[in-house]
């Protein structure tokens, strides 16, 4: 099984760049993206195979998730069912009968940390989502977390201590759901490699110079890690500030 994530930062913008020979060229079985920035009819996209499932967001040209399955899923489900969390079109749910796929584009923190306690509630109900889902069978969570977990996943540590993504609190809602029986794929497969990001700004030339982050993740129940098959950031291909990411699972 073949699942890519990519934050497209804006769906109807990223399909004039070329997405369509993109999506193509992967050949996942489920695509996933966040921040489409769109609402109901204002897109007509389908690709051969596959069907699409969309989250939206009340605030018109926000957030936003779509997942593009050509596994025809046991059910779906936008979500985590609390209605102070449901309004931003945030995660699309499918069971896949083997596994749960979640795609989520978590809450960013904002600058001067302004949404840090809404992030903070935010992880602690998403968590809670996804290890009762995890109680029923196993999970694969994909998306934009919004957090740099380690300071090898980010170019410059010291300076964006306590930045939004990088603030203790984040991080350790990171490692609490990891704790709670998740895997980190690309760090169980790559666990020293360095300069692997998938955000970049637009300032400064930073992609160019890879002066990144890694905040798109594909994390899975810790008890099918043995089945992973390849964890990759596909930093080549351009159209967003983030690149795609993939893995490769045999369930």
């Amino acid at each position: 099984m073949k699942l890519v994530s990519w934050n497209v930062n804006g769906l109807r913008a990223i399909v004039g760049k070329g997405f369509a020979d993109i999506f193509n060229a992967f050949d996942a079985d489920c695509f996933c993206m966040q921040e489409t920035k769109l609402q109901a009819g204002q897109i007509d996209l389908d690709f051969e195979g596959y069907k699409s499932f969309f989250d939206y967001a009340q605030k018109k040209g926000y957030s936003g998730t779509a997942t593009y399955s050509r596994i025809e899923p046991v059910g779906d489900s936008r979500g985590i069912g609390i209605e102070r969390h449901d309004t931003e079109g945030r995660v699309v749910t499918l069971d896949l009968g083997s596994a749960y796929l979640v795609n989520v584009y978590t809450p960013n923190s904002q600058n001067g940390l302004t949404r840090l306690d809404y992030r903070m509630d935010w992880e602690e109900s998403f968590a809670d989502y996804v290890c009762r889902l995890d109680s029923v069978k196993p999970v694969i969570i994909c998306g934009d977390l919004n957090v740099a977990h380690q300071e090898i996943d980010l170019a410059n540590p010291k300076t964006n201590r306590n930045n939004p993504g990088f603030t203790d609190q984040e991080r350790s809602a990171m490692t609490r759901l990891l704790d709670a029986g998740f895997v980190d794929t690309y760090r169980y497969l790559h666990p020293d490699e360095k300069g692997a990001y998938s955000w970049w700004s637009y300032r400064m030339n930073a992609r160019a110079r890879n002066v990144g982050w890694r905040i798109d993740y594909f994390l899975i129940s810790r008890r099918i890690a043995e089945k992973l098959v390849s964890a990759n950031i596909h930093s080549d291909i351009l159209g967003s500030d983030h690149c795609p990411v993939s893995i490769e699972i045999d369930l």
